[in-house]
């Protein structure tokens, strides 16, 4: 088949790094090609190269059969390259069809012709099944509404070959299936789409064909119906991968938290949490399965001191925490994993090895007397975290705004496991994260739930839940419906309560009163 987009012996260096080295790639007219790897494999790069924003330091680009030099975006628009990155570009004062048509206004005797930019966007939105209101505020549409009036941006520039990074990092499961819906409509009429992802199942569902990158280097291309979950696992990552975390049975011992009747407010003043009541063990993992924004959320963030409930009560060792600041909960032995790393992980403007004592920055030994840093502490617990986690590049001095949201993560991680704690609660850890960290943050979690900590684990990945979970409470509308054993669960029972099933036709049995107990 005919190669709309070429790239021949691509190599890009950084300080410290060779991000591309040596890559030849050949992406088909009107195929959704995958490019996948671990976090810092250099995928994003290598696309960051086609579109412009960064230039090659050996190689070349042919477009349609035809050498071409990219010297930035601009260039990139104008030849029918598009590309929609991770983090969103939008105005958020601005309505829908304003950002579409931003710096490609359509105007009408020297003024913007709004009325047929309306007009154009909602055309181009019912041509490609992008589902989305020309005439909202951006402030006002949700994030996998946000990605549709981005990739709208870029059909309305007329791109022939649409970039996607990593678009499915900030979707619900909903978002992500209504997304893949929308990439085969762009296929089917003739858009050449480049995928880039490290999660395998999602290229299996919707790619052509994949390439697999690993530390800068082209490991192989592959087509995805000759292919399978074990085989790119292997190529991403180098060597076998377990795709499902091998485990004991759990020997809890006795209750660590207890959650009793416990009531909590969303941020828009509506009842999220409604009466919710579960027990925790040491050296078991409770895993907390829901479609998002059912509750979880608030939850984690009750229990963790960020809010503070209306009613109930969290003990912890049987001493009440509720109301307790997030740094005085912390220094009595918990550790938490947040679902926004940005928001509550991580400051971003400092650097990995600052990152890693965040909530220990005023205790011993990372300050000596008179509260003056003792640096050296700081460095040595970087450096060992940093080798330990596979933080990628291997540098603490580096500002972590810089790194990629995977090595961003695992610096969240490395911090809190480290900590030893007693209760661990990990909301979506492993966001983000490639196959390769994913099985190892799924070994250290089990690792933590055998030295006897009780785990809490929140994941809108079902297969996560059901690999790590040793019992599982399903949360619908802010209640517990369910609560069951590893050995009771599967996927088609989680889901059906997950979507408001009546527990008693669940399980077939008379439904007890719902607690986790």
């Amino acid at each position: 088949m005919e190669h709309i987009l070429e790239l021949s012996h691509i190599t890009k260096r950084f300080p410290g790094v060779v991000a591309n080295d040596d890559i030849s790639l050949g992406i088909r007219k009107g195929e959704i090609h995958a490019v996948v790897g671990e976090n810092g494999s250099g995928k994003s790069t290598l696309m960051s190269i086609v579109y412009g924003l960064y230039q090659a330091d050996a190689g070349e680009i042919s477009f349609k059969g035809a050498p071409v030099q990219i010297a930035d975006p601009r260039v990139a628009i104008e030849l029918g390259l598009g590309m929609v990155f991770q983090h969103f570009m939008l105005v958020d004062t601005l309505t829908v069809a304003e950002n579409v048509i931003l710096h490609a206004e359509p105007h009408n005797w020297g003024f913007v012709d709004y009325k047929r930019a309306v007009a154009e966007v909602e055309e181009l939105a019912t041509a490609y099944g992008l589902r989305v209101d020309a005439r909202a505020r951006v402030a006002d549409i949700s994030v996998g509404q946000e990605q549709r009036v981005e990739i709208l941006k870029a059909l309305y520039r007329q791109a022939e070959v649409l970039i996607l990074d990593e678009p499915t990092a900030v979707l619900t499961p909903q978002e992500t299936e209504e997304l893949f819906q929308v990439m085969d409509n762009l296929r089917r009429q003739g858009t050449t789409i480049v995928f880039i992802t490290h999660k395998i199942k999602e290229v299996l569902a919707i790619s052509d064909r994949v390439s697999v990158l690993r530390r800068g280097k082209l490991v192989g291309t592959r087509n995805t119906a000759e292919t399978g979950q074990r085989e790119l696992a292997e190529m991403m990552v180098g060597r076998e991968v377990l795709l499902r975390v091998k485990k004991e049975p759990a020997e809890p011992t006795e209750t660590v938290v207890s959650v009793a009747g416990l009531q909590v407010r969303n941020r828009r003043g509506m009842p999220a949490v409604k009466d919710v009541s579960l027990e925790l063990r040491r050296g078991e993992v409770l895993g907390i399965a829901g479609v998002e924004g059912n509750g979880q959320q608030e939850l984690v963030e009750a229990i963790t001191g960020l809010t503070t409930p209306d009613a109930g009560e969290v003990l912890l060792r049987g001493e009440p925490i509720q109301g307790l600041s997030p740094m005085k909960i912390k220094r009595r032995g918990v550790s938490y994993i947040p679902e926004d790393r940005h928001k509550r992980g991580l400051i971003l403007e400092y650097s990995v090895a600052d990152n890693l004592i965040l909530g220990l920055h005023s205790d011993p030994p990372f300050v000596e007397r008179y509260l003056f840093r003792n640096d050296r502490e700081i460095k040595e617990n970087a450096a060992r975290l940093v080798q330990s986690y596979d933080v990628r590049p291997p540098n603490p001095d580096q500002i972590i705004r810089t790194l990629s949201g995977g090595n961003q993560q695992k610096v969240v991680v490395a911090r809190e496991f480290s900590r030893g704690p007693e209760f661990l609660v990990c909301s979506q850890p492993t966001r983000g994260l490639d196959i390769g960290a994913i099985e190892f943050i799924h070994q250290e979690i089990i690792r933590q739930r055998d030295q006897g900590t009780g785990v809490l684990l929140v994941s809108a990945e079902l297969d996560e839940i059901l690999s790590l979970s040793d019992r599982i409470a399903v949360m619908f509308d802010g209640r517990i419906v369910a609560v069951m054993s590893i050995e009771e669960a599967d996927e088609q029972r989680l889901g059906y309560l997950m979507l408001g099933g009546d527990a008693q036709r669940a399980t077939g049995e008379p439904e007890s009163g719902v607690t986790a107990e």
